[in-house]
């Protein structure tokens, strides 16, 4: 009987890094998509202010959450946030920085949400998100978060850089332009993952 329990403690650890492994990896190869695609950023339809309609890069971070699970959609983030600043050409590292402070919301406040439901095994289940009303919810949630922290990181910088001049104007699209670039970062994955059967195939949560 020892033996037995012995060998399935064994089993549920290697279980456990493999599981582990594979969301390093995919936190890896999704922070690297990321910035590969961040090289579309000069073709994508954009608002007169220059800020795009929808941002490839966020979407694979929310790829990367959805098939991979809570900590590697966060890493995937820091990885993609990393790699991006060689590339910016605007005010160093702030566009990088905005990216990922747009994204988290999206990805930390269904994991917190995720938090009331029970676990199975220790785990936080991906099928609670596949149901739309779930997603729709923590979505939303997750929006409106990421519109508080931009509006606020938005003053912040832009008084910095800017002064006051023309920061109501700029203010009125930021609040305008993130809940539709959510929409897109969150919609995409969606029908991605749950639309393609991808969850099933990587049941890695």
């Amino acid at each position: 009987m020892e033996k037995l329990e012995e060998k399935i403690e064994n089993e549920v650890e290697v279980s456990k890094n493999s599981r582990i492994t594979l969301q390093i990896a995919g936190a890896s190869l999704f922070g690297a998509l990321s910035i590969v695609l961040s090289l579309l950023s000069p073709i994508l339809p954009r608002i007169p202010q220059g800020i795009a309609f929808f941002d490839p890069v966020s979407i694979a971070w929310v790829l990367c959450f959805l098939i991979f699970g809570p900590a590697a959609g966060v890493l995937c983030s820091v990885i993609g946030f990393l790699g991006l600043i060689p590339f910016d050409t605007s005010i160093p590292v702030i566009g990088p920085l905005m990216k990922l402070s747009a994204t988290l919301p999206l990805i930390i406040m269904p994991i917190l949400i995720l938090k009331l439901y029970k676990r199975e095994e220790g785990i936080l289940k991906q099928s609670k998100l596949k149901k739309p009303i779930n997603y729709i919810v923590t979505g939303l949630v997750g929006i409106a978060v990421r519109e508080i922290v931009m509006i606020l990181l938005n003053v912040a910088v832009y008084l910095t850089f800017f002064g006051s001049i023309g920061l109501d104007v700029w203010l009125i699209v930021i609040a305008i332009i993130n809940p539709i670039q959510s929409i897109w970062d969150l919609l995409i994955p969606y029908i991605v993952v749950f639309g393609t059967k991808l969850d099933k195939k990587f049941d890695i949560w």
